[in-house]
């Protein structure tokens, strides 16, 4: 059984641009053309790929094949460079890519400033589990915190981002009087990402004690953690780079003076696209290199990370 590239251009684009209509725009048909493209493909494989809808969303067969188009784009897109066909911008292959919401806010971005003919697709999630979306499939790159291979994927560490555990001076006035102890970070609201997120509760086993620290607001964006923790809602560890002036001027402060905690960063990438994924690897690591902290002579509060 073969696919046809048409429809599959067409089923990314509806998926890319969630509608038949901008999806036209995008091919320079008709939506009909699209609408029946579309209906041929799921014909073709007795599948449905689509959900119909505002916007259109892929189905669980529509998102596994929609990930082997992306490759199949990518691959031809290579292919065309190395014979020296020049490539229209709108045509060029979008990598998906899953980016913890604090490299994102940090040092990502910039590695975008060294990418050319590449448009780049980024899921967000937490350093622990961003890696959980290559395993599925889902992405073709991620940067995570996990430093165990993973199956087909090739790796590159990068360096490591720098937190301080924060918050604001009454926050710590009201809860943490006594000092910075057990008892009180079980009850001290701390923020957190999502219900997996574990960082706040590894600063405190290894600066004060294993505990739970207390519940408070889940704010999946590194920007609303700062927001929050100057709010004085909660404690939270937030990237150096972050909070740097508003310690310094005293908007926040730093639960334990001088506890610095390094998560370590590690570029995962499928491995059968390690040629064609090389110039945003190249990009993600010169970048890494520019604003993370080498790995050599790592503070060790991270080191079990690694």
């Amino acid at each position: 059984m073969q696919l046809d590239s048409a429809q599959l251009t067409a089923l990314l684009a509806v998926l890319r641009h969630g509608s038949f209509e901008r999806a036209a725009r995008a091919l320079h048909v008709t939506p009909s053309a699209v609408s029946q493209r579309i209906a041929r493909l799921e014909d073709h494989l007795g599948l449905v790929l689509i959900a119909r809808g505002a916007p259109c969303k892929a189905t669980p067969h529509g998102e596994r094949l929609a990930r082997h188009a992306e490759a199949v784009a990518l691959a031809e897109h290579d292919t065309l460079e190395r014979l020296g066909v020049v490539v229209a911008d709108e045509t060029w292959p979008v990598v998906r890519v899953a980016v913890n919401a604090d490299s994102l806010a940090t040092w990502f971005v910039d590695a975008l400033s060294d990418l050319q003919s590449m448009r780049v697709d980024v899921i967000i999630d937490h350093e622990d589990h961003s890696a959980d979306w290559l395993r599925r499939g889902e992405v073709m790159a991620a940067v995570t915190a996990e430093s165990q291979p993973i199956g087909g994927c090739n790796q590159r560490r990068l360096g490591r981002l720098r937190y301080r555990a924060t918050a604001a001076p009454e926050f710590v006035a009201r809860h943490f009087a006594d000092g910075v102890t057990a008892a009180a970070l079980r009850t001290a609201p701390a923020l957190s990402f999502n219900t997996l997120d574990r960082l706040q509760a590894r600063w405190a086993a290894h600066y004060v004690a294993p505990v739970e620290p207390g519940i408070g607001h889940r704010l999946p964006s590194a920007h609303a953690f700062v927001e929050a923790a100057l709010a004085g809602v909660g404690w939270g560890l937030n990237p150096e780079v972050l909070v740097a002036d508003a310690l310094a001027d005293g908007r926040l402060s730093e639960l334990v003076a001088d506890t610095p905690f390094d998560v370590p960063l590690v570029w995962h990438h499928v491995r059968r696209l390690e040629t064609i994924l090389a110039p945003l690897t190249d990009a993600v690591t010169a970048a890494a290199a520019r604003r993370l902290i080498a790995s050599a002579g790592m503070h060790p509060a991270g080191d079990s990370l690694v």
